[in-house]
């Protein structure tokens, strides 16, 4: 069964005493493979983007009538993006670094019920890498479109998957909240450090 991003955060936060820490990478050069829905899954795009993102956000997820909250430090370029994962009290829970090697990943912490980086990624790269960066990773019959403020992940039969919504922010058009309607996740994003 595939779990979202927030059902360990709580767990993660009251293990982060126990202290252990773990390395893994993807074989080189293999690109991620993420769940859009139950049984299907996509290949993640190539990780460079440009113009460069730079940001702190505080991620807060809403999931199975819980609420969990986590900072995340994000640094895209036109050869990686890497992703820091910080307690409220400031942490490090996990590193995710994505380059043309493959996918390469840090927990302090082994926590079962936290997703694999690539789903952590996919939603972030879902919500930030342009539409035609995506297409060609999606399968057959599914849709990515910008409509107005708000980016649509459609299956081939139509349904509404993912949706993004966006806010213009400093002359950038930037995500704020993310609602993945099969997996039944909502997040929400606050920039920090404004």
């Amino acid at each position: 069964m595939i779990r979202p991003f927030w059902t360990g955060v709580a767990l993660a936060a009251t293990l982060l005493l126990t202290g252990c820490s773990h390395t893994s990478s993807s074989p080189d050069g293999a690109r991620p493979q993420a769940w859009l829905a139950p049984g299907t899954r996509v290949t993640l795009p190539a990780p460079g983007i440009t113009p460069a993102v730079n940001s702190q956000q505080l991620l807060t997820g809403h999931f199975n009538g819980q609420t969990q909250s986590l900072l995340v430090l994000m640094t895209a370029d036109d050869k990686k993006i890497t992703l820091a994962g910080l307690s409220s009290v400031g942490i490090r829970l996990f590193l995710v670094t994505y380059d043309e090697q493959g996918i390469h990943t840090e927990q302090s912490i082994v926590v079962p019920q936290l997703p694999p980086a690539s789903q952590v990624l996919a939603d972030v790269m879902l919500s930030h890498w342009p539409i035609d960066r995506w297409q060609p990773q999606l399968p057959k019959g599914w849709t990515l479109k910008d409509k107005g403020d708000k980016r649509e992940l459609r299956n081939a039969s139509g349904k509404l998957v993912t949706e993004v919504t966006y806010l213009q922010r400093k002359g950038k058009r930037e995500p704020i909240s993310i609602e993945q309607h099969v997996f039944k996740y909502h997040i929400t994003i606050q920039y920090l450090g404004d």
